[in-house]
């Protein structure tokens, strides 16, 4: 991502300013604009949404139209942070009913559900393929590759924000729902709860694959699947008698 300075340093006696301006470049523009709600597009980032949903690839067409008008990859419009981040509230408020949390107890639910899952999560991930992409995917260097053929940042940040929402639907939306199912003690629902969380993480790691493998300077972005393999065998495993849900809601929710 060209995040440095291009421009040779201030006087001495604006240093100060210089420096907070160069900090300042730092941070994607999505989320130096947080604070601008009269300036985003909710209605664009709900379509966005729900595309993600049902035809992924669509949302990721406009990318092109966004690097030809914009010059960059990454989205400057954070409203789909504030959709994903109110959707947590509500999911929040939903999941301290069921566990029975007091007020505080949800405020602080949602507080780790947007800063800790989506928010750090996001930033992990995103340096992770960032990192990866910049150093494995890119194709060699040739006439024909354009000189910003890099993997910006915000855009791997991009990248793990659409494909945290389906992942939101089927763990934090649809798991609500199934909780009297997928903590029961048969087989059937073993079946149930494993499987939502294969398809929960499968959509993530294909929402990681499609949006690096929109980009025309990437190669061998199929290694981006790679970690359905070990998903889908312990999916497999854990059908012999492992119930994940079991295991991961008293140790999310801690009861």
């Amino acid at each position: 991502m060209d995040i440095l300075p291009t421009t040779s340093p201030m006087p001495q006696s604006n240093g100060g300013q210089y420096r907070s301006s160069s900090v300042s470049n730092r941070v994607p523009v999505i989320f130096r604009r947080l604070t601008r709600v009269h300036q985003m597009d909710f209605e664009l980032a709900a379509w966005q949404l729900t595309y993600l949903c049902i035809s992924p690839k669509r949302v990721y067409r406009n990318v092109y139209f966004h690097k030809q008008t914009k010059n960059t990859w990454a989205r400057d419009d954070p409203a789909i942070l504030i959709l994903i981040a109110a959707c947590l509230i509500v999911s929040a408020v939903a999941w301290s009913v069921v566990y029975s949390y007091s007020l505080w107890g949800a405020i602080e639910l949602a507080f780790l559900m947007i800063i800790r899952d989506f928010l750090l999560g996001g930033i992990v991930v995103a340096t992770a393929i960032w990192f990866f992409a910049n150093r494995v995917l890119l194709s060699p260097p040739s006439h024909s590759t354009p000189e910003d053929a890099r993997v910006e940042w915000a855009y791997a940040f991009d990248v793990h924000t659409n494909a945290f929402f389906p992942l939101y639907l089927t763990l934090y939306l649809a798991q609500l729902f199934l909780v009297p199912i997928v903590l029961k003690n048969n087989w059937v629902c073993l079946f149930v709860s494993n499987t939502l969380y294969l398809a929960g993480f499968a959509q993530y790691v294909y929402g990681i694959y499609l949006g690096l493998n929109t980009l025309p300077f990437l190669v061998r972005t199929e290694l981006l699947l790679a970690p359905l393999l070990p998903l889908f065998t312990g999916y497999i495993v854990s059908l012999l008698g492992f119930n994940v849900a079991k295991h991961v809601l008293p140790l999310y929710f801690g009861s």
